[in-house]
C-alpha cells in the first residue's frame, strides 16, 4: 500500500490503492512557451495557483520547473515523487501528497460516470473529457486539488511547501498533458482498475430492473448526444487552395463609365478573394475562434495599403489618410504583423484592468531566471527600460509586442509573442 497522507481532511476509512505506479522521464526546459497546453494541465495549474498562499514560493517553483530541474517523476496513489535540483546543482528528494478518495467518494464518482454514456465511452477509449471534472464536482467529488489537498515532504528541511515541492506540483501539469489519467491515479485508481470498475458497474441492472428491461429502456438522448464527442472524426475537409481563384480581367476594349476605375476595381476584387481565403483557412483550423472585428475608415485603408495596391490606388488611399505612402510605413508594418491589434498597440496607450495586470506581472516574473530579468518601468500598457532602447507593449489579447527606440520615436521590432522574454529578445541591441 502507498503511504497515506496525513493532516486535515484525511479520510478515516481505508483509501483505494491498486498498486499501480507510473514513472515519467524528465521533461526538457519550458522557457518561452506555455507551461501546460492541455485542458487538464491548464486546469491543474489554475487550481494550484488559486489555492496557493505564497506567491513568492509559486514563482520560485515555477522557475525551477521551467528550467528542467525536476527529474523523473514517480506517480502512485496519493503521491508524486522526484529529485529536484537547486540552481547550484544540489538535489533533493521531494514528495507531494494528494488526498486520495475514500470508498464513498469513489462510489459517487463511478456512479456518476456510469450514468452518463458519454463519460463511459470516453473513459473506455482512453480519453478524459474535461466535462468529467464539472460533473464530478456536482457529485460532491472534486478531482482537481483544493486548499489543503496538497502536502509536501522534502529533505531540504522545509516544514511546508518549498521551491522543490512547488516545482514538482508544476511538473504535474506537464504529466497531465501526456496522460490525464495521472489525476485519477493520484486520487487512488489506475486506469486499468478504473475501467474494470466501470465495466463491472455497466454489467449490473439497476435496482428493480432486469438486464433485458434495462436494454429496452435505452439511453437518455442528452447523454447519447454528449457521446458524440468521442465518435470517429468526420472526414477532413478539402484543403484550402494554395492560391485564390483566377479572377476575370476587367481590361476590356471599351473604357468603363465614370467614376469606375478598372485597376482599382480589380485590386478590390483580388483583396476580397484573398481575405475570403484567409477566413476559410482560419475557420478550418482546429480551435479557431470567429472574428467579429469591425474596422473603421483608417484601419481599413491601412489594410488595403498593406496589400500592395497599384501605385495610383496607393496614392489615392494615402491621400485619403492625409499622408504620403512612405509616412505610413509604421502602420503598414503593424498591420502586417498583427492586423487591427497591431494598429491599436502602435497608436494607443491604455490602462490594463487589474486582472490583465496580474497576468502580465506573473508572465514577467516567470519569464527570466532569477537575477536575469531586466528592469522595466510601466506606463499604462507599456513597459520600458529606463533610459534604454527597448520597450514591451501589451495588447488586449495578452500578447507582448517588441518595440525599439528609433530616431523618430519607437519602432515595432517584430511580431507579438506570448512570452515577454522572447518578445524582448527581438528588439535591437539584445545581442
Amino acid at each position: 500500500m502507498a503511504e497515506t497522507p496525513t493532516g486535515p481532511g484525511t479520510p478515516q476509512t481505508p483509501e483505494t490503492d491498486d498498486g499501480t505506479e507510473l514513472v515519467f522521464a524528465p521533461a526538457p526546459p519550458a522557457h518561452g512557451r506555455a507551461f501546460a497546453v492541455s485542458w487538464w494541465g491548464r486546469a491543474w495549474v489554475k487550481a494550484l495557483e488559486d489555492t496557493a498562499l505564497d506567491s513568492a514560493g509559486l514563482r520560485a517553483g515555477n522557475r525551477l520547473a521551467r528550467s528542467g530541474a525536476v527529474g523523473a517523476v514517480s506517480v502512485r496513489p496519493g503521491r508524486l515523487t522526484a529529485m529536484v535540483r537547486d540552481r547550484d546543482g544540489g538535489g533533493h528528494r521531494t514528495d507531494v501528497l494528494l488526498h486520495r478518495f475514500d470508498t464513498a467518494q469513489w462510489d459517487r464518482l463511478l456512479g456518476m460516470a456510469a450514468e452518463r454514456a458519454g463519460h463511459v465511452a470516453a473513459l473506455l477509449a482512453h480519453e478524459m473529457p474535461h466535462e468529467l471534472a464539472e460533473d464530478a464536482a456536482l457529485s460532491g467529488v472534486g478531482l482537481l486539488p483544493e486548499i489543503g489537498d496538497l502536502e509536501a515532504e522534502c529533505d531540504c528541511g522545509a516544514w511546508d511547501h518549498c521551491a522543490h515541492s512547488t516545482a514538482l506540483c508544476y511538473q504535474a501539469a506537464r504529466l497531465l498533458d501526456e496522460d490525464p489519467f495521472v489525476l485519477l491515479l493520484l486520487r487512488g485508481l489506475g486506469e486499468a482498475s478504473l475501467v474494470a470498475a466501470l465495466q463491472e458497474r455497466g454489467s449490473r441492472p439497476a435496482a428493480g430492473e432486469t438486464a433485458e428491461a434495462g436494454a429496452e429502456a435505452g439511453v437518455d438522448a442528452r447523454e447519447a448526444f454528449a457521446a458524440g464527442s468521442i465518435l470517429p472524426r468526420a472526414p477532413a475537409p478539402e484543403p484550402v487552395p494554395v492560391a485564390g481563384p483566377q479572377l476575370p480581367s476587367l481590361d476590356t476594349e471599351s473604357a468603363p463609365p465614370a467614376p469606375v476605375e478598372a485597376e482599382a476595381l480589380s485590386f478590390l476584387a483580388a483583396t476580397a478573394a484573398a481575405e475570403a481565403r484567409r477566413l476559410l483557412a482560419q475557420a478550418l483550423a482546429p480551435g479557431h475562434t470567429p472574428e467579429h472585428t469591425r474596422l473603421g475608415f483608417r484601419p481599413d485603408a491601412v489594410r488595403l495599403l498593406a496589400a500592395d495596391p497599384p501605385p495610383p490606388v496607393a496614392a489615392r488611399l494615402a491621400a485619403a489618410l492625409g499622408a504620403a505612402p512612405e509616412d505610413l510605413a509604421p502602420e503598414l508594418r503593424a498591420w502586417r504583423e498583427g492586423g487591427a491589434s497591431g494598429l491599436r498597440v502602435l497608436a494607443e496607450q491604455w490602462e490594463p484592468a487589474e486582472a490583465q495586470l496580474t497576468r502580465a506581472r506573473s508572465g514577467l516574473a516567470t519569464a527570466w531566471a532569477e537575477g536575469e530579468a531586466p528592469r522595466l518601468e510601466r506606463t499604462g500598457n507599456r513597459w520600458t527600460e529606463p533610459g534604454g532602447e527597448r520597450q514591451l507593449r501589451l495588447d488586449e489579447e495578452g500578447r507582448w509586442w517588441p518595440f525599439a527606440r528609433a530616431a523618430d520615436g519607437w519602432r515595432q521590432a517584430g511580431a507579438p509573442q506570448s512570452d515577454p522574454a522572447t518578445a524582448l529578445s527581438l528588439t535591437a541591441g539584445d545581442g
